[in-house]
């Protein structure tokens, strides 16, 4: 069967939220932290780490687990609103003029605090840099992401750029650098358009998970790359993410910045790089390969490898989920994420679907526009 644009929509951004959920109960941790605390490897949604989860340290005060969602859907749902906005592609400019007001003007659902609130006071520092750089610093958007952390922030919530793109891996790639440039500079900027572009390219009809990492090596630079070719090597040589743990950390790790206690970062974590890469996206990559493409084993290997495991599964969710629809992703997972979050998790993905169709459509009548001009510049005299 034929995907459509409006399947593939609703697997990468469907995928991306349950990913998101079953990765945040288990973030911070190790993969052994993660057997000892559930008696073995994850297989499903879990509840909190703690009990007492409104007052335990280093989680206090959000209740992650039970199919709650993290910043990262939330993120990413608040991008595809910008879209529905401008209806077009997206830049820097786009992020002032519509991102900032909805994360600090308007009240939704929080599942994480159990209540209605300001997306602002969810989001963490790094992309609460965002506002504090365009809305009260008037930093020049495009610039707004210098000096922020250099992390995974603004890739997690990329994929509705390549959806928008859809088969287009190099447009998605441009675009998303353009976006990033109010949140992240560095490879925490280079990531963010390689995720993009790897959502569009597993959008392509017949996509494999080869196809789609490399591709994305097509497209990274410096570390980012670096770090996504190690990481691919290693993936080759496993066929189940239990075995593929340890190695694929061991192939990120001269990459990753942070270093080996993800709780307790090194004095040069997360600063400028042309050297680094962030973590999550190689090991998505990673996880993607290991699992041939298939959503499940992709997701459950990202969220058991641990540290920043909801960003990975988020990543890791959205491509597989892109790869293969909707279909794809265990139905009672995404029930149950979309009742314990209070959200929509269909409507998002078919509003982007119906806004990449209009841009495709200006895009062409843009293409046939240029081509009409560059003749007449060319016609022989």
């Amino acid at each position: 069967m034929t995907l459509t644009l409006e399947d593939r929509a609703a697997g990468a951004l469907v995928g991306a939220a349950v990913g998101d959920a079953l990765g945040g109960p288990v973030e911070g941790w190790s993969p052994e932290q993660i057997v000892e605390r559930h008696g073995g490897r994850v297989h499903g949604i879990v509840g909190p780490w703690y009990a007492d989860w409104r007052t335990a340290r280093p989680i206090a005060p959000y209740h992650k687990g039970d199919g709650h969602v993290t910043d990262d859907t939330l993120m990413t749902h608040a991008l595809v609103r910008v879209y529905e906005a401008v209806r077009d592609h997206l830049d820097a400019y786009a992020v002032a003029e519509h991102l900032v007001p909805d994360l600090m003007s308007t009240p939704r659902w929080i599942p994480e605090l159990e209540a209605q609130a300001l997306p602002l006071q969810r989001v963490f520092l790094a992309e609460k840099w965002i506002v504090t750089r365009i809305h009260y610093a008037h930093a020049d958007p495009r610039e707004a992401g210098e000096g922020n952390i250099v992390n995974c922030g603004a890739a997690m919530y990329m994929a509705p750029v390549g959806i928008v793109n859809a088969g287009n891996p190099a447009g998605a790639y441009a675009e998303a650098l353009d976006i990033a440039g109010a949140h992240q500079s560095s490879y925490g900027r280079e990531a963010a358009g390689v995720f993009a572009g790897a959502v569009a390219a597993a959008c392509v009809p017949g996509a494999t998970a080869a196809s789609v990492v490399d591709t994305a090596l097509s497209l990274a630079k410096d570390g980012t790359r670096a770090a996504i070719a190690a990481v691919r090597e290693a993936a080759s040589r496993h066929r189940d993410f239990e075995s593929a743990l340890a190695p694929l950390r061991a192939a990120v790790a001269p990459y990753d910045s942070v270093g080996p206690d993800y709780r307790a970062p090194s004095l040069g974590a997360r600063r400028p790089s042309r050297l680094h890469s962030i973590e999550e996206l190689p090991i998505a990559l990673g996880m993607l390969l290991v699992a041939g493409g298939a959503y499940e084993a992709s997701v459950l290997g990202a969220v058991n490898y641990g540290r920043d495991c909801d960003s990975i599964a988020t990543m890791a969710g959205a491509l597989a989920g892109a790869m293969g629809g909707e279909a794809v992703i265990p139905a009672a997972w995404a029930k149950q994420v979309a009742e314990a979050s209070r959200l929509d998790l269909h409507t998002p993905a078919a509003s982007l679907a119906a806004v990449a169709r209009e841009v495709f459509a200006r895009d062409h009548g843009r293409r046939r526009a240029h081509e009409s001009a560059f003749a007449t510049l060319t016609a022989s005299r």
